[in-house]
């Protein structure tokens, strides 16, 4: 097998494709031929020795793949060889082969593009956690997604339209905005050039967003809980922009808002049952024609490095997948 591999966790320049012994699964593992592997943003800090988890040197980054079951390990019975997978397992994904927990590997329909199930868990999984279980998105309400262009935006985007609510895109440039339309968001904001709180009034009337779905941070924050509605849920995703904001508590005092922390990846240990009905509904809205990952590009495994830059010039629009030829 072959592998990016990081031995300097000082950025993604540092990485070396090599050739490695292909590995045996033990109890409880799959071998995984990797047919695509999409970057994310937490693969940008962990080559940085800047993401929480730390694993130990050498390691492959890749956090999140899809493949095909080639070895089973012992015990492993709900996977078969040759099965389709996806598998979101924090390392190991930027390679040809990978070892992978037969645990957390999600089981796909062998019409289930390996490109766009690359880029679907992490994403859809967070989006979905997020406004269904911790927002609890209704029908007719209105949901204000930030940083909406992104990977996790864009899957924002579709729930909240299977979910029925009013969508409103929020994201740097008019191309952006363009791409968050044409996915199906009701109205756009350019935050680059609008203020955003004036034109949430106009698109509210006033009355502001119920849902805040925010993976960005930075300055936008307190502008979008300023303009949330009354009984308003902020759920904070993740600080793409990288500062941390701070809050006025009065704020969600006077609004009676809440303020909803969204760890997908921490409902998924903790509740593991939920989490697995989640991931099959979300598979069978895949099916359905209800949501489907917004890819950037697909790209040879060969270029991540380039994949690594385009992605830390926040010039992503959705996923950026890579694959295996």
């Amino acid at each position: 097998m072959h592998a990016w591999l990081c031995n300097n966790p000082t950025g993604f320049e540092e990485l070396v494709w090599s050739e490695l012994p292909t590995p045996t699964p033990t109890k409880g593992e799959v071998l995984v031929e990797i047919k695509a592997a999409s970057l994310n943003f937490p693969d940008i800090l962990i080559v940085q020795n800047k993401y929480q988890m730390k694993p130990p040197l050498p390691f492959i980054p890749g956090s999140e793949y899809a493949g095909v079951v080639r070895a089973l390990g012992e015990g492993v019975s709900h996977l078969k060889l040759g099965q389709h997978v996806a598998c979101l397992s924090g390392t190991g994904g930027f390679a040809t082969h990978t070892l992978a927990p037969a645990a957390i590997c999600l089981p796909l329909p062998e019409a289930f593009p390996f490109i766009d199930a690359a880029a679907f868990i992490m994403t859809y999984a967070t989006s979905h956690h997020a406004l269904v279980d911790r927002a609890q998105l209704k029908s007719g309400e209105t949901l204000l997604v930030l940083g909406a262009a992104g990977g996790v935006g864009t899957a924002a985007i579709q729930i909240g339209k299977a979910l029925g609510a009013k969508v409103i895109a929020a994201a740097s440039n008019a191309e952006k905005c363009a791409l968050c339309a044409a996915i199906g968001a009701d109205a756009t904001i350019n935050y680059g050039q609008e203020n955003l709180r004036e034109s949430l009034k106009v698109l509210t009337g006033g009355k502001g967003p119920d849902v805040v779905y925010d993976p960005v941070g930075g300055d936008l924050t307190e502008a979008a809980f300023r303009s949330i509605a009354w009984r308003g849920r902020y759920l904070v995703i993740g600080f793409a922009a990288g500062p941390i904001p701070s809050l006025p508590l009065n704020l969600a005092l006077l609004k009676g808002a809440s303020i909803v922390g969204v760890f997908w990846g921490e409902y998924a240990q903790r509740e593991p049952r939920a989490n697995a009905v989640m991931l099959q509904e979300l598979v069978s809205w895949y099916g359905a024609g209800k949501i489907k990952p917004v890819i950037d590009s697909a790209r040879p495994m060969a270029e991540l490095k380039a994949a690594y830059a385009h992605m830390g010039e926040r010039a992503v629009k959705g996923k950026l997948v890579m694959t295996n030829e």
